[in-house]
């Protein structure tokens, strides 16, 4: 099976497994996508376990207020009734029992104290005791059935493994004792059928089919309703359905003998997951004990992809579009769909709270975004801490709403704070696109030299890409095509790795990209004329990805409020001079009675990401500087640019370097990077840098400017040396005031904080963040 996170296959299905009830513990058996070179170890064999005949045979299901279909409340259906299990004396292994009845390989940790909501009825069992070999959470030992002095305030959930135990069946002896039974597949997928949708991708159209007992099922249309539709599409990454042509699908029903599935389907349209769905009626059965399906025919989807996987007739899909400004976005995630959510209030943007966040409200979120169904509620600021306000918590989805900003929230937000950030991973449509790239020869599937699969001559062949420009922007978009996190590093050269041989020719040169593509095939490219001097093999392009990434923000607040100007005399700048911190009309300034008027502020820069900010540079290239007297990692870490309201440089500004360390840190994280006695360098996660405005190179020199309006602009690591979660931050802008004697700083924000309306009010200019001098 193919990893349907990094979109690794090429055929509309996932893997799905329903084995808990109301609703259901749902997972994906997904085992690594083995690259060549790394052998996959053969399939395993269920075998069902034997329940003792002492034991009394229950049902399990993982319930309550779920943020993946993995986890939940634990319920036990026994005596004809479902209740809860206490968390007095449960342990892992007791999970590990739990997951394993479920269906799921391992438990991954449990959670007390009713974390997914009160249950309701029963507390069946206390103070259980597994050794966590036992075959049924039933056998395990406890007071007995019933037998409790416990609340609901105490009921036990469970985390289980995302990997299912390879052709696990669930019991379903219980069927007919319990009512409103959800629907529990081995497998779900949407079959094209006409030859137009057998053509395209993403798949959009065709017969909804189960796995049922090893074999591909249709499922009788006559209790089918658009509900379904919207949630089987949903789970395949389309945000609605549509109506389809009956009469065309009729006949070709009418062709051929068709399985049925024995049951229907009752959605209520706002599952996230059919495995939340109820199993609806009994089909009738014939003579040979077959399900039929009389008058009817299979169920049909139609799905409508979000516009970015629209298919188009010139490509197969659209490349790039320009929508409305949105009211929601997805902010620092890897992958396509994924990210931090953030919405627009006020034409400022913020984050939402986790309080409350679940499935059905990120689901919402997913599908105004153009996705499917949500796959994961994510909580905790797990990709990254926002900045700004935090317009929205406890939000309070019904799951039919056309945007979250018409859902119920609360606007007070009092007791949250950044690392409460909530985040949403969607699901996406399957495009295809990790199948035309690979990585090759690395030391885990994680790095490699980068081989695409390219068309010559009629025929398709695996090649190398040319690395010249081959930069972290280019590794970003191969990281997320691959399903692979965050490009850590681009290399140019890769002759310490060696890769397939018979792929050592260039076959793409001349790659641009924009950092925002699904697949290096949608960057600017040199198309069929290959162009390398340097050729492939050794010099082909590499990468090596990583599931997280540093994000770099600057302190706004701070530079408004520390922005002064000093006339500093040139014989205290000589060092400066050196550094060519000063602007060139400095080396005419006379030594011993001349000044230059500085704009100086500070920089105090937090890491926000899930990972710590590291030089690219070794030690060895390092660079000692006399004015901090301190080793820079970074040449060029900085841009301080001041500019006239048409974006053109009026000040020459100057690539600022940097020592990296943790200057301070939040109350709970520890300081890891020291600038001192050749100490190592970097920004740890929570923490954040402080360049003190007093200190040299700490400014602008502003002594040929005339009095004005003018733009102050600030680009933290604008090379893209390092890799982060996300760049549009790393800009601030400030409007400024220059009467000739001082400087009003007003207005000072990160790039991407407010919406564009107002950016553009702000500046009527795209600005600049090359720091290049523009020609005038």
């Amino acid at each position: 099976m193919e990893r349907f996170l990094g979109f690794t296959h090429n055929h509309c299905f996932i893997t799905l497994f329903f084995i808990s009830l109301s609703p259901l513990g749902f997972a994906q058996y997904e085992h690594w996508p083995y690259l060549p070179g790394y052998p996959e170890p053969p399939p395993q064999v269920y075998q069902p376990p034997q329940r003792p005949a002492n034991v009394p045979k229950i049902q399990l299901r993982l319930a309550g207020q779920k943020r993946k279909h993995n986890e939940g409340r634990v319920e036990v259906f026994y005596s004809g009734e479902w209740g809860t299990v206490c968390d007095d004396d449960f342990s892992i292994h007791a999970a590990n029992v739990v997951c394993r009845e479920l269906g799921y390989v391992e438990a991954v940790s449990w959670l007390p104290s009713s974390k997914y909501g009160k249950g309701e009825g029963k507390i069946w069992m206390d103070n259980v005791h597994c050794n966590g070999k036992e075959t049924t959470l039933a056998a395990c030992t406890s007071n007995g059935w019933g037998v409790t002095d416990c609340k609901h305030t105490e009921d036990v959930g469970v985390v289980c493994s995302e990997k299912r135990i390879p052709g696990f069946k669930f019991d379903n002896s219980l069927l007919n004792q319990i009512e409103n039974m959800n629907i529990q597949v081995e497998d779900i997928r949407i079959r094209a059928i006409l030859a137009t949708y057998r053509k395209r991708v993403p798949v959009t159209e065709g017969y909804v089919e189960v796995k049922d007992e090893g074999t591909w099922k249709q499922i009788c249309d006559k209790h089918w309703t658009m509900k379904n539709s919207r949630v089987v599409c949903g789970m395949f990454g389309f945000p609605s359905e549509r109506k389809y042509n009956t009469n065309v699908y009729k006949m070709f029903a009418s062709r051929r003998k068709q399985h049925y599935w024995a049951y229907s389907m009752d959605c209520s349209g706002n599952e996230a997951h059919v495995s939340s769905c109820k199993l609806g009626n009994h089909l009738n059965v014939d003579a040979e004990k077959n399900a039929t399906c009389e008058n009817g025919m299979p169920a049909v989807v139609s799905c409508v992809p979000g516009r970015a996987f629209a298919p188009s007739s010139h490509s197969g899909f659209r490349k790039a579009f320009r929508q409305e400004q949105p009211l929601v976005r997805l902010k620092g995630g890897a992958n396509t769909g994924e990210g931090r959510v953030e919405v627009l209030k006020n034409g400022e943007w913020g984050t939402v709270c986790d309080d409350n966040w679940n499935l059905v409200s990120a689901s919402v979120v997913c599908r105004e975004l153009g996705f499917g169904s949500a796959k994961e509620a994510i909580t905790g600021a797990r990709l990254g801490q926002g900045m700004g306000p935090i317009h929205l918590n406890e939000i309070d989805c019904t799951g039919f709403e056309k945007s979250v900003t018409d859902c119920k929230f609360n606007t007070e937000s009092q007791g949250c704070n950044h690392e409460e950030d909530a985040a949403v991973r969607c699901n996406v449509p399957a495009m295809g696109f990790q199948n035309q790239l690979r990585l090759s020869g690395g030391r885990n599937p994680y790095e490699g030299r980068v081989e695409v699969l390219a068309e010559r001559n009629g025929t398709l062949k695996w090649g190398t890409v040319c690395s010249e420009n081959w930069s972290t922007v280019e590794a970003m978009v191969v990281c997320r095509q691959l399903g692979l996190g965050f490009a850590s590093h681009a290399f140019q050269e890769t002759w310490y790795w060696h890769g397939d041989v018979s792929a050592d020719n260039v076959v793409m040169s001349g790659v641009k990209c924009s950092g925002t593509e699904m697949s290096l095939a949608h960057c600017r490219h040199d198309g069929a004329d290959v162009s390398c001097p340097r050729g492939g093999g050794r010099f082909g392009a590499g990468v090596s990805c990583s599931e997280t990434a540093p994000d770099l923000v600057l302190n706004a607040e701070l530079v408004e409020q520390t922005a002064y100007l000093e006339d500093r005399p040139m014989f205290m700048l000589q060092c400066a001079l050196e550094e060519n911190c000063l602007a060139s009309s400095a080396v005419n300034t006379s030594i011993t009675s001349g000044y230059r008027r500085l704009l100086r502020f500070s920089s105090q820069i937090h890491n926000n990401g899930q990972s710590d900010f590291r030089p690219k540079n070794g030690r060895h290239a390092w660079v000692w500087h006399d004015c901090h007297r301190h080793y820079h990692s970074m040449e060029v870490f900085t841009h301080y640019d001041l500019l006239n309201l048409n974006g053109t440089k009026v000040a020459e500004g100057h690539k600022a370097s940097f020592c990296l360390e943790d200057t301070e840190c939040e109350a709970d994280v520890q300081k890891q990077y020291e600038c001192a006695n050749f100490g190592e360098q970097g920004i740890t996660v929570g923490c954040w840098d402080v360049y003190r405005h007093d200190i040299d190179c700490q400014w602008i020199d502003i002594t040929d400017v005339p009095p004005g309006d003018y733009l102050f602009q600030v680009v933290i690591n604008p090379n893209y040396e390092v890799a982060e979660s996300d760049y549009s931050n790393n800009v601030m802008k400030c409007r400024s005031r220059y009467d000739g004697q001082r400087i009003w700083m007003y207005n000072c924000h990160i790039g991407g904080s407010f919406s564009e309306e107002t950016e553009q009010k702000f500046d009527h200019f795209s600005g600049l963040t090359n720091n290049k001098v523009a020609t005038r």
